[in-house]
């Protein structure tokens, strides 16, 4: 944390420029709604709630470029938010957890989730593995919109 404290936020380009914050934020928030949709049509389907036609290992196959594109956005945009004010971002629990839960959320999807889907996994295990998904990354959302709030 020492790190940034010394940091000007003053000559950050995202609070210099009227539109460099939002248009920012928007795109943050385009790469997690792809992203993020697209894993959660995934457990959907390991749900047995919907897409019933597709296989979830398809699904998976079929939105792995659209989840990849969205969370690169969102990692990509992420940093650069951060930088407008860094040691607001550290010092915010709210921050903290988001961080903690992206990380948890994106191991465990490319781990056992992939591995659960394309197995093509039924009953217990895939319901499990889909409702742990939905929570990790319902937290990461809850977690980015109290950040405003703590």
């Amino acid at each position: 944390m020492a790190l940034f404290l010394a940091y000007d936020v003053a000559n950050n380009p995202l609070n210099t420029n009227e539109w460099a914050f939002p248009v920012c934020e928007v795109l943050h928030i385009l790469g997690f709604a792809v992203g993020i949709g697209t894993i959660t049509m995934v457990d959907l389907r390991l749900l047995g709630i919907g897409l019933k036609k597709e296989s979830a290992a398809d699904l998976w196959k079929g939105t792995f470029a659209w989840t990849l594109a969205g969370l690169a956005l969102a990692l990509i945009t992420g940093p650069l938010i951060f930088s407008s004010d860094p040691n607001m971002y550290l010092r915010n629990a709210s921050f903290r957890f988001k961080l903690t839960a992206l990380a948890l959320a994106i191991i465990y999807n490319y781990t056992i989730h992939r591995w659960v889907a394309l197995k093509q996994a039924s009953g217990a295990l895939a319901v499990l593995t889909g409702v742990i998904s939905l929570v990790l990354w319902a937290s990461v959302i809850f977690g980015g919109i109290f950040i405003a709030f703590v």
